[in-house]
Order: C-alpha cells, then sequence, then structure tokens
C-alpha cells in the first residue's frame, strides 16, 4: 500500500513538473527548444556513458539495457540548475528546478519492458529590450512549453553476453510564444501570441554486448538508433491591440483574428555507440559517441535567415569506481564513484555561430543498506553557447539527483 502511495505521488508530481519551464535559455526559441534529457542521473555523472549491461540501474538511452534487469526498477530524477546567462555588455543569473524523468522496468525472464515519460525538450526564455528615448520602441519576448515523450519498449537477451531492443515513443507537448512591442508615450501597443501543439510518434532500437577479455576484466559494447520521423504541429497565431504600463502588465483592448496552418517538422535521427572495459561492480572506463541527423524543427514562428542547423553530435569519456560492493564493514567502500567529460555540437548556428556545449561531471551512488536500491548525485559544471556576434554564452552548473528503486514482482509464492 506504501509503495502505490508513494508511487501514486510521484506520477501527480511528474504532471505538475513538466508543466513548468525547464529552461532559461534564450536558445530555447529555436526548433523545438532546450534538449533537456540527459540521461539518468547515475548516466549523467558519466557524461552519458551508458555501456554496461546493469542489472539494477534502468538505462533508459538502449532499449536492449532492458532485458538485462535482474529486479523490478523504479526510477525517478530531478535538477537544480543554475545559469550565468553573459553577453558582451551584461550578465543575468536564472534558476531552475525540474523533474526529469520517471520510469519503470520489469523483469520477465528473458524478456524486460521498460516505460515512462521524459519531459524531453523545453521553451523558457524571457528577453526584453527597453528605450528610455521619447518615441522609443520597447519590445518583450516570452516562451513556454515543450516536449514530452511517453516510451514503452521492450528487449530480449539472446545469449548471456547479447540483447536486443526496441522502444516506441508518443511525443505530445505545447510551444507558447509571445511578444509585446509598444512605443513610450503611447497608450497601447501590440502583443503577437503563437501557440504550437504538437504530437508524433518514433521509434528506437538498441542492442548491447559484453565479453571477458582477460581474468576478471570485460569489454562492453552498446549501439542505439533512432529513426527519423515527422512531428505534427498544429498552429495557431494571432495579434492584439493592448493596454501595458512599464511592467509589461497589460489588459486586452481588441482582439484579432486567428490565423492557423498545419506543420510537419521532422525530429532527427540519431546514432549511439558507446565502448568500454572494466570489471563489474568494480571499476569501468568508457567513451560515447551521439551523432544526429540535421532535420527539420523551424515553425513558422522561428523562422530567422541568421538562424540554421547542422548535424549534432556529442563525444563522452567516463566511468565509476567501486572500492569494495561487498563489504559489509565499510558503508564507504559500497558508494560509487562517477566522473565524465563532454563535448556537444548542439545543431544550432546562429549568426555563422555555432552553438556547442563543453563540460565535466562528477557523481556518487549511494546504496540503501539491506536492499538493492540507491539514491544518487550528480554534479555537472560547464558553458554553452559564445559571446561572440552579439550571441549569449551560458555558464551553468547542474546538481542531479535520482532514486533507483528495487523489489520483486511476480514472484511465485512457495506457500499459500
Amino acid at each position: 500500500m506504501i509503495k502505490n502511495l508513494f508511487i501514486a505521488t510521484c506520477l501527480f508530481l511528474s504532471v505538475v513538473s513538466f508543466a513548468q519551464q525547464g529552461t532559461s535559455s534564450p536558445y530555447s526559441f529555436y526548433g523545438i527548444g532546450d534538449v533537456r534529457y540527459k540521461g539518468t542521473a547515475e548516466i549523467r555523472s558519466m557524461a552519458g556513458i551508458a555501456v554496461e549491461q546493469d542489472s539494477i540501474h534502468l538505462n533508459i538511452d538502449n532499449p536492449a539495457s532492458y532485458a538485462n534487469l535482474k529486479l523490478t526498477t523504479f526510477s525517478l530524477g530531478g535538477s537544480y540548475n543554475t545559469t550565468k546567462l553573459q553577453s558582451s555588455s551584461i550578465t543575468e543569473d536564472a534558476r531552475r528546478t525540474t523533474l526529469d524523468y520517471l520510469a519503470v522496468g520489469l523483469p520477465l525472464g528473458k524478456l524486460g519492458v521498460g516505460f515512462g515519460l521524459i519531459p524531453y525538450s523545453s521553451v523558457g526564455y524571457q528577453i526584453q529590450s527597453l528605450s528610455s528615448a521619447d518615441g522609443g520602441v520597447n519590445r518583450r519576448y516570452d516562451g513556454s512549453g515543450g516536449l514530452n515523450k511517453a516510451f514503452l519498449g521492450a528487449a530480449y537477451k539472446i545469449s548471456p553476453k547479447f540483447s536486443l531492443g526496441a522502444d516506441v515513443n508518443y511525443n505530445f507537448g505545447t510551444i507558447e510564444n509571445s511578444g509585446l512591442v509598444f512605443v513610450n508615450d503611447v497608450p497601447v501597443g501590440t502583443r503577437e501570441l503563437n501557440n504550437s501543439k504538437l504530437s508524433g510518434v518514433d521509434f528506437s532500437f538498441g542492442a548491447m554486448y559484453q565479453t571477458k577479455i582477460y581474468k576478471k576484466i570485460s569489454l562492453f559494447t552498446s549501439l542505439s538508433y533512432k529513426l527519423e520521423s515527422d512531428l505534427t504541429s498544429n498552429n495557431t497565431s494571432s495579434v492584439s491591440i493592448v493596454n501595458y504600463n512599464t511592467d509589461f502588465n497589460f489588459s486586452t483592448v481588441e482582439d484579432g483574428d486567428e490565423v492557423s496552418d498545419t506543420r510537419i517538422l521532422t525530429l532527427p535521427s540519431k546514432i549511439s555507440a558507446g565502448l568500454g572495459i572494466g570489471e563489474a561492480r568494480k571499476w569501468l572506463v568508457g567513451a560515447q559517441a551521439v551523432i544526429g541527423s540535421v532535420g527539420n524543427l523551424v515553425n513558422s514562428y522561428n523562422q530567422s535567415n541568421a538562424v540554421s542547423y547542422e548535424k549534432s553530435m556529442k563525444y563522452s569519456l567516463g566511468g565509476y569506481f567501486v572500492p569494495n560492493y561487498n563489504s559489509f564493514s565499510s558503508y564507504a567502500k559500497r558508494i560509487v564513484y562517477r566522473a565524465g567529460l563532454k563535448y556537444e555540437k548542439t545543431g544550432l548556428i546562429v549568426n555563422s555561430e555555432s552553438i556547442n556545449d563543453m563540460g565535466f561531471t562528477l557523481g556518487f551512488g549511494l546504496p540503501i543498506t539491506g536492499s538493492f536500491s540507491n539514491i544518487n548525485f550528480g554534479f555537472e559544471m560547464g558553458k554553452r553557447g559564445t559571446t561572440n556576434a552579439g550571441l549569449i554564452q551560458e555558464n551553468y552548473a547542474n546538481f542531479s539527483v535520482g532514486l533507483s528503486l528495487n523489489d520483486r514482482w511476480f514472484e511465485k509464492r512457495k506457500f499459500q
């Protein structure tokens, strides 16, 4: 009863959290927003390295991993993000607290099943330009919303070393953008409101293989591929005449006609390949590369001659270390220590400048005594963007926490 109540509470909190702004980046204006999901807390702490066939942690990045679970696994994670937005002349601070993922993995013999909900991308910005001159033009732009992903997948362990899996993902969400323009000493201004309702389905496939290469040392490999897919965007746009004050509070004087259109966007395909060596439950060092196609995410409200897109690429190096996984006398020796480095080309080009992201990660996993469950903490620091060409550089520090709760379900009782 307590377990069911806990899960129901988490589901409720997830619905509330997914509706909140998950980013403060001005670059979230473009495409479908800022891609938020970076992996579960334990994978994120290793800069995205997800190559080991883990039996007690759910790997959402590769559906083949579901077949390796030994216990039913409930995963929940969130993060606290601080960002310093810096241009060539001014600096602003922003903070966000978000829920990052909610997922369940079920082991069914050689078959494994996974399902969950992920806030995949977020739009969240507020940009304003004020003029003190008589007749000066003032502008403010706001954006909110994003794309969520509900997934269901299955995997099969073909042999103790090799497993295959696939996911079907339903993408849905709403993005709202508004622009308010008024002139000093003029009592009314104009407000443009754009609303896009997004929906679509995509598929991903994965494979994982591991083998011993020397005594206790194993080789781990991971390969996954997400197919290019359509994303339908039902758009509405309207322009209103509004009263305003200096705090940008306004009331509508006259609504304009609403214009509707439908666009078919293209979510890019993505291939991920990872390789690692290590001793299971002792240490691991791995590298991973993720390459995405260009796709087509330009909508009716965010077209710009100053913006273009390129292939996205992410390169990661990371791993973990456990002093003594089976230690009974020392809790500290059972802690998992993680670290990683990453470099990413996001695929966005603004004013002929590629928007890149680079950083390092640290983390540790705390086992819950008397169970296979654990609590994972992570820290990520880095920078994205540049101050060149009049752009914004984002210096960020992210703190993440994730729960990996394990239990035995569907176990046949010996005694009734």
